[in-house]
């Protein structure tokens, strides 16, 4: 997110201090709450409860308890309740709170909506926020009642309308959790599950910005679509195309996974695998059974996640696609880079730049430091350390139904848990608070030469 000059470095240091702080409180009241003897079944270390809560908040979906089956009815509905929050924001929910109650926003109320929602500027921000709360209703409802009547065919209507309800909440805050043990694999051949499912992620993952802006042009009220919304559009389109090409060119004659599939069942199965890539952690398939090369480029989709202003995490199909247009750009030895017949700025491209550098530096360090503590194969850690910070939720799991994560160590449970935060908070917004706050240099030297 774009640093201001002056006064607002000050101002937008507190607004993400404070939607961190959220975050953490958030968390640990998650955590407290499935650690009540009414939540869970058995035994519940504290560290598996409040890892759950941190991969319910962040919408990651990697869990080291199996949610059906170590989580009460109760527990279940707080897991539920958190995912929504931890999708829509903690700040967010109470601002939504107060428009409701008809109470007057506080300038500052405002600006942290602002730098939760992502939205551009002030104007139109209530009015925005407004829209943002009912299109999450009238989504989410959809997606209730079509998975409801799917279920009801599985299942008696009380127990799936339940199912309909967490699923469709879970999708579209881009989750990942199931009531199911074995997650979607039962229904991998079912048209309903894999297209509902995946089109609840992609919608929660453009952005609230995105889909405004899409349902106004459509509506006439826009003559034309932004630069914002043409890339995550074409984007996200590109990179779920390319996800189920590399699965299916890679996988098409592997017996462990797509082998013994009929044609139908391999065009679903990849499809929902590549919508979950990027932003859940729903699967069809047992990831286990992948090769090791497939894994390896599974690593690219799920650091990239989805788009800024959304529920997703990761460094945001936005990033790459600027750094794609600054390395062309370089290539060609262009100074002034363009994308659809509009300038992009050299400051927007060099923080796409660090912005995947910081994020590469968590992942690799994060990665080394697991497989050095618990000497676990270093592809499965990758994979698993991307997921987290990524917020995917996707896993090789751990022999069973679980994810990787409930082979590690607490301290590697605890790794797994930064990697999720940052990952849903945003790597620039966390490293922003690292380093405290920008100063404006208003000193400029000699320009050096390097050669390259």
């Amino acid at each position: 997110m774009p640093l201001k000059k002056g006064i607002n470095i000050h101002t937008q240091n507190y607004e993400i201090k404070l939607i961190l702080a959220s975050f953490i409180a958030l968390i640990f009241l998650g955590a407290v709450l499935l650690s009540l003897p009414f939540a869970h079944n058995g035994e519940l270390r504290f560290i598996d409860a409040i890892f759950t809560s941190t991969s319910a908040v962040c919408v990651t979906g990697l869990i080291v308890k199996d949610t059906p089956v170590d989580f009460t009815p109760i527990g279940q509905v707080i897991i539920m309740l958190l995912i929504q929050i931890g999708g829509l924001g903690y700040m967010t929910a109470v601002t939504f709170v107060t428009i409701m109650r008809r109470q007057k926003l506080a300038h500052r109320d405002r600006l942290v909506l602002k730098e939760s929602l992502n939205y551009p500027g002030m104007d139109g921000l209530v009015k925005f926020a407004k829209i943002v709360f009912s299109s999450i209703i009238v989504i989410e409802l959809s997606g209730m009642v079509i998975l409801t009547l799917r279920f009801w065919a599985d299942m008696p209507l009380g127990k799936a309308a339940w199912f309909g309800i967490f699923h469709a909440i879970s999708a579209f805050n881009n989750a990942g959790f199931s009531l199911f043990s074995d997650n979607m694999m039962g229904y991998r051949g079912d048209l309903a599950i894999n297209l509902t499912i995946p089109f609840l992620i992609i919608l929660g993952g453009l952005g609230y910005v995105v889909l405004l802006e899409i349902y106004n042009y459509r509506h006439g009220q826009l003559t034309r679509i932004s630069t914002h919304t043409k890339i995550v559009v074409w984007m996200s389109f590109i990179l779920i195309v390319i996800g189920m090409v590399l699965l299916l060119s890679i996988e098409w004659y592997n017996p462990k996974s797509f082998g013994h599939m009929s044609l139908y069942e391999k065009i679903l199965a990849a499809w929902f695998a590549s919508v979950n890539y990027r932003t859940a952690g729903f699967n069809s398939i047992d990831l286990s059974t992948l090769t090791d090369s497939n894994l390896f480029f599974s690593t690219f989709f799920m650091m990239t996640g989805g788009s800024p202003g959304g529920t997703a995490g990761g460094i945001k199909t936005t990033v790459v696609a600027l750094a794609m247009v600054g390395v062309w750009a370089a290539l060609r030895n262009d100074a002034h880079p363009h994308l659809f017949r509009r300038s992009i700025s050299h400051l927007q491209i060099n923080r796409s730049y660090a912005v995947i550098f910081v994020s590469t530096f968590y992942v690799v360090i994060s990665s080394v430091i697991l497989s050095e503590v618990d000497g676990l194969p270093f592809l499965r850690i990758l994979f698993e350390v991307t997921s987290a910070f990524g917020t995917v939720g996707l896993s090789t799991g751990n022999g069973g139904v679980l994810s990787y994560s409930a082979l590690f160590s607490d301290g590697g449970k605890i790794n797994i848990m930064l990697l999720m935060f940052v990952g849903r908070v945003g790597v620039f917004a966390f490293t922003v608070i690292l380093v405290k706050k920008a100063v404006e240099s208003r000193i400029k030297y000699t320009e050096g030469k390097v050669i390259i």
